[in-house]
């Protein structure tokens, strides 16, 4: 089991399998002037789930935003790294580009087209796929979600939990590899959030989809992934084992209540020490 880094241990050990996707020390700067990742790195091995945590404003979105070539649409662009994906570039390629080479963002508060039936909706995943399989897939997506099947009414009209589910089934339409989970249990009733990341485990068993998942609920988000990572502004400053994550006191504290006055900040932790080669 690989520790986090810690005083004693400054070298954690990086995830054993190849990963899928790496992001080398980015920088994102919105409006010319704002700079959200200062140095940003991250690895997803193929085949697993990668936790990213951190508080509000720590910069989750925007390092998923930056993988999925969505930063243009907020005026921003990544400054300095480089991200690649099977060991080639997509640093600033289009978004339609990205999704093409299998990766899709579940974007945070759903993004659902209301004014669009469910299965509308799902064939609107599918709009860079060429081929004739899509009825296929999306009776395969109704195994997932049985609910979905059963509204024929607007999205708009669908439960919370039911909106997450047709955004997460609209992401299989298109069929990628990695999905970037964006606070997938955000407004959802603690029964709704258990049901929520079944069914993300279950799509990661089956399907051998990749997953880069940044969620608020730590504790729900350490028990899914093999590996995490926490971010504090625009920098990652601590990742190790999920499970070592978990029973890391400094950790509990922070994130996973417990016990104690919060912490502000993890600069003095005692187990706080960023990788040399991420500086």
């Amino acid at each position: 089991m690989t520790d986090i880094a810690t005083a004693e241990s400054p070298k954690a050990a990086a995830p054993a399998t190849p990963p899928l996707l790496s992001v080398n020390n980015i920088e994102v700067v919105y409006n010319d002037v704002i700079l959200v990742l200062r140095g940003l790195s991250l690895e997803v091995p193929e085949g697993q789930i990668v936790a990213l945590l951190g508080a509000n404003g720590a910069g989750k979105s925007t390092t998923l935003k930056a993988i999925s070539g969505l930063l243009k649409t907020e005026d921003g662009e990544v400054t300095r790294g480089s991200i690649t994906y099977r060991g080639k570039t997509i640093t600033g390629q289009d978004p339609g580009a990205i999704v093409r080479k299998g990766i899709f963002q579940v974007m945070e508060g759903r993004r659902i087209i209301a004014d669009m039936t469910a299965h509308e909706n799902l064939r609107l995943g599918a709009h860079t796929r060429r081929d004739r399989e899509i009825a296929d897939d999306i009776d395969r997506v109704y195994e997932y979600f049985p609910r979905l099947k059963e509204r024929t009414g607007l999205a708009g009209y669908l439960s919370g939990g039911e909106q997450q589910m047709l955004a997460i089934g609209r992401a299989l339409m298109a069929r990628p590899k990695l999905i970037l989970m964006d606070e997938p249990s955000m407004g959802l009733s603690p029964l709704l959030v258990k049901e929520v990341f079944g069914i993300i485990g279950k799509l990661n068993r089956d399907l051998g989809i990749t997953i880069l998942l940044v969620e608020q609920n730590a504790r729900m988000a350490l028990q899914a992934a093999s590996y995490g990572y926490i971010m504090e502004n625009g920098k990652v400053v601590l990742d190790g084992a999920a499970e070592a994550l978990r029973d890391n006191e400094d950790v509990k504290e922070f994130y996973l209540g417990g016990g104690g006055e919060a912490r502000k900040s993890f600069k003095n932790l005692k187990s706080f020490k960023r990788r040399k080669r991420w500086l």
